[in-house]
């Protein structure tokens, strides 16, 4: 049980538990997958600093995860000594990338994780200036364009009651809501904060910890420094967003998928 990589799992693990105990405890966290809540601001915005979704970790982390997440990897990895450069840590990083993919961005068309919130009963919703909301095809939710009336004049019959300016003005992007919205914010933060933790093993190992470069040695505090500001954000996203199901299901997805790395080593 010394190996660094149940450490980190039970520190994830820990970290979630709380974050979504605190949640429910306290009702902090925002359903988003209720179509009549998700478009607004969170309740507590205007007092929890990290409870609105424009905070700069969110903004310019936590939506370029997996992005962060292969930066911080090529620098260790480039710069680590070479008997240390395997091709194992290669196939672990293409493995989690090619399941990155098919779960948040292509699967033969949907990614699977909008395959399973439209699977669970997910609908495809557009809001309206007037708080109300229109259904659309899933389709349309597929591609993340925005809709108007002058581009789909048949989806908008609700809204001849807006003033022709505001039509003249209107467009919406649509989302799927309902059904079961995992966390694909906590599946790629338990998926990364594993893998990278994991990539820093062989940087300490006997064979490579005495023959660190200086740029390694500053690659490698990166890394650690961006495993933190993922524990960060596992634990501000516990707190505030996703029911403890799809959080707990992010979980498992992150988990599981980290675990099919390690066929390669």
């Amino acid at each position: 049980m010394n190996d660094i990589r149940y450490q980190t799992l039970t520190a994830v693990s820990v970290v979630l538990f709380f974050g979504t105990a605190y949640s429910v405890l306290y009702n902090t966290y925002l359903d988003t997958s209720n179509p009549l809540l998700t478009h607004l601001p969170h309740p507590l915005a205007k007092t929890d600093y990290f409870a609105t979704k424009s905070n700069p970790l969110n903004v310019y982390f936590i939506k370029k995860a997996w992005g962060w997440t292969t930066v911080s990897f090529l620098l260790t990895f480039l710069t680590s000594p070479e008997v240390i450069r395997t091709k194992d840590r290669i196939f672990k990083y293409l493995a989690l990338t090619g399941i990155w993919i098919l779960f948040t961005n292509w699967f033969f068309g949907a990614p699977i994780l909008d395959r399973v919130t439209v699977f669970s009963g997910g609908e495809c919703i557009a809001h309206l200036p007037t708080g109300g909301h229109i259904t659309v095809p899933h389709e349309l939710c597929y591609n993340h364009l925005p809709l108007t009336p002058q581009t789909h004049p048949d989806l908008f019959s609700t809204a001849a009651l807006l003033s022709p300016e505001v039509q003249a003005k209107l467009h919406v992007v649509p989302r799927l809501r309902k059904g079961h919205d995992m966390s694909g914010h906590i599946f790629l933060l338990t998926m990364s904060i594993l893998f990278l933790v994991d990539q820093l093993r062989p940087s300490f190992g006997q064979r490579a910890y005495k023959t660190w470069s200086t740029v390694h040695s500053w690659a490698v505090a990166a890394q650690i420094a961006l495993v933190a500001i993922w524990f960060l954000a596992e634990y501000t996203t516990a707190v505030y967003f996703h029911s403890p199901f799809e959080k707990f299901t992010g979980y498992l997805l992150g988990v599981a998928s980290f675990g099919v790395s390690q066929i390669f080593g």
